[in-house]
């Protein structure tokens, strides 16, 4: 995947494209030892993104994710990872966590927080950089997504992260057909093999036969078998060394309808022939699976009743041949028929067609699958519950459950280790003092997933009172944890064209579900905080009385507008349980975001003293600017830097031209200076530099309340003063009186109508 990149990242973009030219151009890089110097076999290829500027982690949304995708047949991938600060020098002591993962976003934890019950986590392989280049190699991969997460520790340098993807595949491999003996020679080079393993398959059995060292009986060779993901490694390997030993590999339970890849390389030495015959051999099963068109043509009232007894379940009497066809075999599962149910983005739902209860008998396990790979269901997390009646099961009869990824768990009358031949399930009991068991599974991997059960009796089966139970599945694809809890908001992340969710926590709580309360803020500070926040708007009232007192009714409005949708927007911003929301949170956050730029736009042409028509028309046009840039982009710095540095020019502007006609210095009384401009000039600076500087969400209770105190106590003291003929109160004694005062400033002439 190639990322394309936009202002400072476009010069980052071309380098990578002019890379990659180069690399191609090439013979492929060769691993130190592994005779691929002049093999033509293979060819490489790189893959590149634009950088990404990273932040300090405080939750999911603050990594900043790169997906790529490695091709089939990937001997060789090598990753290389280049920090860089802006435009300054290089990024010396500073660390740069990375993180890697096959099949699905990694799951992390920098905080070190807890996260919520039943929750099953797989660690993600951690690289961390103190210099500005780092590799990451990998020796034969799994094909198919990879990503990478970067994030950084608290630092206020501008550092931006680009791995560059370099692979180098197989474009001869040899293919084994299961059952086929495949001759192979070995030399100084390796040979690539890969073998399709069909569904329904058991075991897989490989082995070398034939297997001779320079005449000599023998077999010095060095298999390896499977793809390596990060951090796990459940490639297996083989050395074959004694020759009065048979030479096989059994994997049970393999990752079905998927190409598996075979590396043998020699031990003899570089001149030493070595000949064999490699032989696949795979052990199908074929499932019992339930009568699909009689579920179809059921109705809702039969599906219903009919969970109370076993389901009618006829034998698919198909297996899988060496091709992947029909053949015969042993009933070694059943199957239910599960139904997909995409309900919204990241938002699935899987049900058995015909009852929410699965018959699960000691006999063989009952499998479900769970079809996860669509490419965009790993951005989710997958929820999982199973539950028994406790009035049925008996005392000594357990139901085991096992969710495996790629192919289903199936030993459970010889192992619970809950373990396929390349994955690590995820174990699951139920019984009558524990009827019913939950697992939450993050960013689970794309795939094909599994849910196995069985119940399990004593070791003698006459002992068995209870050889089946009704099992009760609730299946979902969720996009967050429980929504987050009452005390987070799931939010959904895009990183070019995939989707994935985060809980972004407040009131102190963290975690990946916001269940950690190690942090968390109590109900009266919670309330402490609303009061802050919401009381501190009250400040506004000093600016309305001055503006009234001085007939300015439009700065009056515009300050009563902003103390109201302020005070009302933080009383619903709450995190926690203090909260009251008059309007729509969205409206209010707009007209609080317009109100406090309008405020600042208008105090500062009221300094200017225009003309009452040109104020007007400014005020007018500046609040009709503000509208328009708060619906392009909220929280853009220029939505309010940008007019009100025009609003400054204008008032610089009349002042110096006041200043070169009236031969003075404008405003011209020293006591103007001294005890209004300079103490409002100063809160407003201080307001300035809190906002830019100081604010973080741990003092944002307090910083931000401070912010409303500076800003309307500045704007009171900056306001100008009445005109040199109005009355005070003026504009109030219009509003009550039934006559108005007609003054001609010209002629001294007063009239009464």
């Amino acid at each position: 995947m190639r990322g394309a990149g936009t202002g400072t990242g476009g010069a980052a973009v071309a380098v990578a494209m002019s890379l990659l030219l180069l690399l191609l151009s090439r013979s492929p890089p060769a691993a130190a030892g592994d005779g691929r110097k002049s093999d033509s076999r293979l060819v490489s290829e790189q893959f590149s993104q634009a950088p990404q500027k990273l932040a300090f982690y405080n939750w999911y949304g603050s990594a900043r994710l790169f997906h790529f995708r490695v091709p089939p047949d990937t001997v060789l991938l090598h990753w290389l990872l280049q920090v860089t600060r802006g435009s300054g020098p290089t990024c010396n002591n500073v660390e740069t966590t990375v993180y890697f993962r096959y099949g699905a976003p990694p799951v992390i934890n920098p905080l070190g927080t807890s996260f919520a019950n039943n929750t099953s986590v797989q660690p993600s392989f951690l690289l961390r950089m103190l210099q500005d280049n780092a590799s990451v190699n990998v020796s034969y991969p799994a094909p198919g997504d990879w990503f990478v997460a970067a994030h950084l520790p608290p630092s206020s340098h501008k550092i931006e992260v680009k791995p560059d993807m370099l692979v180098v595949r197989v474009v001869e491999m040899s293919i084994l057909e299961p059952d086929v003996p495949l001759p192979l020679v070995l030399l100084s080079q390796p040979s690539y093999l890969k073998v399709f393993v069909p569904k329904h398959t058991q075991e897989l059995r490989l082995e070398l036969q034939g297997c001779v060292s320079n005449g000599s009986l023998g077999c010095p060779v060095h298999l390896t078998v499977g793809s390596a993901t990060l951090p796990g490694n459940f490639q297996k390997v083989l050395t074959c060394s004694d020759p009065t030993t048979a030479c096989r590999l059994l994997l049970p339970s393999p990752p079905w309808e998927r190409w598996l890849q075979v590396t043998a390389k020699s031990l003899a030495g570089p001149r030493v022939l070595v000949t064999f015959s490699a032989v696949a051999a795979l052990t199908a099963c074929r499932p019992w699976t339930a009568n699909l068109q009689r579920l179809l043509q059921s109705s809702p009232n039969q599906s219903s009743n009919a969970s109370t007894g076993p389901p009618p379940l006829s034998p698919n009497t198909q297996d899988l041949d060496q091709s992947g066809e029909a053949g015969s075999g042993a009933f070694c599962f059943r199957s239910f028929p599960i139904l997909r149910e995409d309900m919204d983005v990241v938002s699935v739902r899987f049900r058995p067609l015909d009852r929410a209860s699965v018959l699960v008998q000691s006999d063989m396990p009952s499998v479900m699958k769970l079809h996860l790979n669509t490419g965009m269901d790993s951005g989710g997390s997958l929820s999982i519950s199973v539950s028994v009646n406790q009035t049925v099961i008996a005392s000594n009869t357990s139901v085991v459950a096992c969710v495996t990824a790629g192919s289903p768990f199936l030993s459970f009358n010889t192992s619970l280790n809950c373990t396929t031949a390349f994955f690590q399930g995820y174990p699951l009991s139920l019984s009558a003092s524990s009827p019913t068991a939950n697992l939450s599974i993050p960013y689970p991997e794309t795939d094909n997933w599994y849910l196995s059960l069985q119940v399990l009796c004593p070791e003698r089966p006459e002992e068995c009172m209870q050889p089946s139970v009704l099992v009760e599945t609730t299946l979902y694809l969720v996009p967050c944890l429980n929504d987050c809890g009452p005390y987070g908001q799931c939010l959904l992340l895009r990183r070019h064209g995939y989707l994935y969710a985060g809980c972004s926590c407040r009131a102190g709580w963290r975690g990946w579900s916001c269940t950690d309360n190690s942090t968390a803020q109590t109900l009266a500070q919670q309330k402490v905080a609303t009061l802050l926040l919401t009381l501190s708007n009250l400040m506004f009232l000093a600016p309305i009385a001055i503006s009234v007192h001085r007939c300015l009714l439009v700065e009056a409005s515009v300050y009563a507008y902003t103390m109201f949708f302020s005070t009302f927007y933080h009383a619903c911003d709450q995190p926690g349980d203090a909260v009251l929301c008059i309007l729509n949170y969205d409206t209010l956050q707009y007209c609080d975001f317009l109100g406090s730029g309008v405020s600042i736009w208008v105090t500062v042409l009221c300094m200017a003293r225009l003309k009452a028509s040109l104020k007007y028309v400014l005020f007018i046009l500046g609040a009709l600017v503000f509208a328009m840039s708060l619906q392009l982009d909220r929280r853009a710095a220029w939505n309010t830097t940008g007019p009100c540095l025009f609003a400054i020019v204008v008032m610089v502007t009349m002042w110096v031209y006041r200043c070169g006609r009236r031969r003075h210095c404008y405003p011209p009384s020293w006591q103007r200076w001294v005890f209004y401009l300079l103490p409002g000039l100063s809160m407003a600076a201080l307001a300035l530099t809190i906002y830019v500087s100081m604010m973080t969400s741990e003092n944002y209770y307090y910083t931000h309340s401070i912010w409303h105190m500076l800003l309307a106590g500045s704007a009171a003291f900056l306001l100008p003063p009445r005109e040199q003929h109005a009355e005070p109160w003026a504009c109030a004694q219009k509003l009550t009186c039934h006559y108005e005062i007609c003054k001609n400033h010209r002629d001294e002439l007063y009239t009464v109508t």
